[in-house]
């Protein structure tokens, strides 16, 4: 049987490269996308030259401006982003239909069926970061490898702007591996690591060289030989091509802890349209909204209900949402307030009535929600306000 071939490409510090490529004036110098450093928010990303003072995804702005106070600091442009993006994945698929996407900037390929059309992984890896550096004007690191864990490893190893291919042999990808530390292995977060710390395994080697028997005691049996499987380089998971998001949501933060539930609910509102918006372009429906608040000292509370049937116009969303909030005192004054739904499907099921109106009103909502959608798309997002009333 043939080996699998699979390329992890992960787009370099891709926010802030699309920025700096569309504004010259910012190449080479410390680019933080995310929210103003005068304002309550974190960083989404940063370049490179911004990570050299300690700047670092999901950093809060203060922070990284204390950090970095000659860092640009700008907010994220979604529609180039995802313009860039789609480059990108065009140019994937050039070689393989089997892609993975992992996130907007991310994706494994398996171009194990490639071979005869465009030569090794290594071939193809140096074809994609040409092809995206040529038409997309950034630039990406890519491993490969024989499976999904080792090709992520390898990119991370890549990293920035390279190549990196994981040597073949059982004994060569120990090797690979052996000074990695344990968390470099999927599965293990805080929690496990810090189980492991305390049992003495701090690196990828101390997990391949582990009593079996010890390391179930520690982790349980179950984690326990998943990791050893990763530890001598073992995955035998397929790329799956057929990658949809789970949910689709909205936060806002305030700039300061907000007592006033009127203006909580306004905000509501508008992160109930956006969330609607973005379920009509996914061309899905949604089973279930979920509410989320955060208080002033940092507690969560989130708050959950099904549709009566899955929805996917603002009407709907807009009222569950307000439901919930409603529902809720106001215990403390609000830092963040966010709603989302889930349960996605393509249509809707549902027992209809002889005498019941209600799927007839509800396609009316839909359409002219999809027509306020065409009308922003086409004049901009604040040509229209909210497409019903409070």
């Amino acid at each position: 049987m043939k080996q699998r071939c699979i390329l992890h490409v992960d787009m370099d510090a891709f926010f802030a490269a699309v920025e700096q490529r569309d504004h010259p004036e910012w190449r080479g110098k410390p680019v933080i996308v995310g929210s103003p450093p005068d304002q309550r928010g974190v960083v989404s990303t940063c370049s490179y030259e911004a990570r050299v003072f300690g700047v670092h995804s999901a950093m809060p702005s203060r922070e990284a401006y204390r950090r970095c106070p000659q860092g640009i600091f700008v907010p994220p442009s979604m529609e180039a982003y995802e313009e860039a993006s789609g480059q990108v994945f065009a140019i994937f698929e050039r070689f393989s239909p089997l892609i993975e996407p992992i996130s907007i900037d991310e994706a494994f390929i398996d171009v194990t069926g490639a071979g005869l059309l465009f030569g090794d992984g290594r071939a193809i890896a140096e074809k994609i970061r040409a092809a995206i550096r040529a038409e997309v004007r950034l630039t990406a690191s890519i491993g490969v490898a024989h499976n999904k864990f080792l090709a992520k490893m390898a990119s991370e190893k890549a990293k920035p702007d390279g190549l990196f291919v994981v040597p073949e042999g059982r004994d060569a990808i120990m090797r690979f591996l052996a000074s990695h530390p344990v968390g470099a292995l999927w599965g293990v977060g805080k929690v496990t690591g810090e189980a492991l710390e305390r049992a003495g395994f701090r690196t990828v080697a101390d997990i391949q060289q582990a009593d079996p028997a010890y390391l179930a005691r520690v982790l349980g049996e179950g984690l326990a030989s998943h990791l050893r499987a990763l530890s001598f380089g073992e995955d035998a998971r397929d790329v799956e091509t057929a990658f949809e998001e789970k949910s689709l949501s909205r936060e806002h933060t305030f700039l300061e802890d907000c007592k006033d539930r009127d203006a909580v609910r306004e905000v509501l509102k508008g992160l109930a349209d956006e969330v609607g918006r973005r379920v009509r372009a996914h061309g899905h429906f949604a089973a279930v909204g979920r509410l989320k608040l955060r208080w002033s000292d940092f507690r969560t509370i989130t708050r959950q209900a099904p549709f009566e049937t899955a929805v996917c116009d603002d009407f709907s969303l807009r009222a569950l949402a307000l439901r919930l909030f409603d529902a809720e005192p106001l215990v403390q004054p609000v830092r963040l307030v966010g709603f989302g739904v889930s349960g996605f499907c393509a249509g809707r099921s549902e027992q209809l009535s002889l005498f019941d109106d209600a799927p007839e009103a509800r396609a009316k909502r839909e359409r002219l929600c999809r027509t306020v959608d065409a009308l922003r798309d086409k004049l901009g997002d604040q040509a229209l306000g909210r497409v019903c009333p409070p």
